[in-house]
């Protein structure tokens, strides 16, 4: 009776194990590495939720702003301005064969890109802390959907360039072909740092204080208000060392025709950039797991 009994017991097992062995798992988590470890594919199924966020950030920007539009003009307009008095008039400044004010207005247009593009992704999770804490989406999703804002200000901004070209009798040349390339890389290199500062305010709101600052004083380590040849010959490997230098004066030689670029220069802009655009969406995901509990 006993050998009986036991040879029983010792059957259920091996029946267990065939029964689970034939039983297809529902969800296989494995680790991952390189590119498949961002899992952009997700964000595909969640596209309604991208164009909502996004409309809901221009509606925000120009529907709920006493003046929308004409703040989006007056803001440029206004600190060209002011380059074109300081550095113009009083420092007496080249400015290449244009007037300093189309001058300044073409650089502050590349500035504003990449700084819009920045401070924004870096800004986005905390400014939906209410999403993230209660609501799964691809949080990939949240910077992505500034760029739909910040692309209508570009052309709003962009509009009143060529109006300005126009009072000034300013033909572009074929570098004109060349401006969405230098926009690419600077939305780029922008991403790439925004994604990394918003995985890190989240954690550190210091971030936030700090980046105001850090922003006004690469504003004029670039050659936004004043053109790349004014700078002395000795800091000029120095001064290159900024990825914004050669992208800014490319930008400029695009819409005004002058400025001839550094293409050595570019080409080390363009690999920082994917560098900075590859490092921080590593970043960003590496550290999306703590958003909500920190949040």
């Amino acid at each position: 009776m006993q050998t009986h009994l036991t040879e029983r017991k010792a059957e259920v097992p091996e029946t267990l194990e065939a029964r689970i062995g034939e039983v297809k798992p529902y969800l296989v988590i494995r680790p991952t590495a390189g590119l498949a470890a961002l899992n952009l594919h997700e964000i595909w199924p969640y596209r309604d939720l991208l164009a909502t966020l996004a409309e809901r950030d221009i509606k925000v920007r120009y529907k709920q702003t006493s003046l929308g539009v004409i703040w989006v003009i007056l803001q440029p307009l206004l600190a060209a301005g002011i380059f074109s008095f300081v550095f113009g008039s009083i420092a007496n400044l080249p400015s290449d064969g244009v007037p300093y004010f189309l001058f300044a207005y073409a650089g502050m247009q590349g500035w504003t890109l990449f700084s819009n593009v920045l401070t924004r992704s870096s800004a986005c999770l905390v400014g939906n802390a209410h999403l993230i804490s209660k609501v799964y989406f691809p949080r990939f999703i949240l910077p992505l959907s500034t760029l739909g804002a910040i692309l209508v200000d570009f052309g709003v901004a962009m509009g009143m360039m060529a109006v300005l070209m126009v009072v000034y009798q300013v033909v572009p040349g074929w570098g004109l072909l060349l401006l969405p390339l230098w926009m690419g890389i600077l939305t780029a290199l922008g991403m790439g740092i925004g994604l990394w500062l918003a995985a890190l305010t989240v954690q550190y709101r210091d971030v936030g204080y700090v980046l105001p600052v850090a922003m006004q004083m690469l504003m004029y380590a670039s050659p936004i208000a004043y053109a790349s040849s004014a700078v002395p010959e000795r800091y000029q490997a120095l001064f290159f060392l900024n990825p914004l230098a050669g992208l800014l004066d490319a930008f400029r030689w695009s819409l005004l025709g002058v400025g001839a670029p550094r293409w050595d220069s570019l080409a080390v802009s363009a690999i920082v950039s994917v560098a900075a655009l590859i490092f921080g969406a590593f970043a960003f995901k590496k550290m999306e797991r703590k958003f909500a509990d920190t949040i």
